[in-house]
């Protein structure tokens, strides 16, 4: 199952963004963030990659504590077979472009980092994670892993976020010593999930980390739209 946006444009053939969840599945948020990919300009796909393991297609929103006890059964491969059919479909349709690029977030944007490793499939041209570090194994992946990687990619967390926080280091240093075409930004003040927490506010608030997180989706969406633009071939 996946949710499918195509933009207002008068191009004859647009490049597709695959857009991946968080541990909840396909919710709402994540199709609002589609949505917002499309009106970028981008033909924006969303796959539910815990179909499977839930027994199906639903538009039934999994609860929090469902959905964590379903998406460890969802592996690397899975998730990097889930991505290659949403993009293939994307690109088959007649006013795509045969060029794709993936986005995520927490659980997602691990998946990113996992899938251009793998390599995905033909036409893929880069990857934006949010918050997710790559995993192998419960591990951050080696020099070895990482060096597989042919795509351009970026990262962004919120520097509240410690344990994503503690692992940007290695990965930067690992990704510049092989001369990857990389960029990655721990923002000041902002929260792991600091695109969603526009939508999702702590209780009590706390406006300094609003405004954190607010000023972190302000500097990082722009520059995620650039990139996928840039190494897509959009103007």
């Amino acid at each position: 199952m996946a949710w499918i946006v195509y933009p207002s444009t008068t191009n004859a053939h647009t490049p597709v963004v695959v857009v991946v969840h968080e541990i909840f599945g396909l919710q709402t948020w994540v199709r609002g963030v589609a949505d917002q990919v499309a009106a970028d300009g981008f033909i924006a796909i969303a796959p539910d990659l815990i179909s499977r393991v839930r027994g199906g297609p639903s538009t039934v929103e999994l609860t929090g504590d469902s959905a964590r006890k379903l998406i460890g059964s969802v592996s690397i491969a899975e998730r990097n077979e889930g991505i290659d059919a949403a993009a293939r479909y994307a690109m088959s349709q007649a006013s795509a472009a045969p060029r794709y690029g993936v986005i995520g977030f927490c659980w997602g944007g691990g998946t990113v980092w996992d899938h251009a490793i793998n390599g995905g499939i033909q036409g893929m041209s880069g990857g934006v994670a949010f918050y997710g570090l790559p995993y192998m194994n419960g591990a951050v992946p080696n020099g070895d892993s990482l060096a597989k990687i042919k795509v351009p990619v970026m990262m962004f967390n919120g520097a509240k976020d410690a344990r994503t926080g503690a692992g940007m280091p290695g990965v930067d240093s690992a990704m510049k010593a092989m001369n990857k075409s990389y960029y990655g930004k721990n923002f000041p003040g902002a929260v792991h999930g600091f695109v969603r927490a526009q939508d999702d506010p702590k209780n009590p608030r706390d406006e300094a980390e609003e405004q954190a997180n607010l000023a972190a989706v302000k500097e990082a969406w722009p520059q995620t739209v650039g990139f996928l633009k840039k190494n897509m071939g959009m103007k």
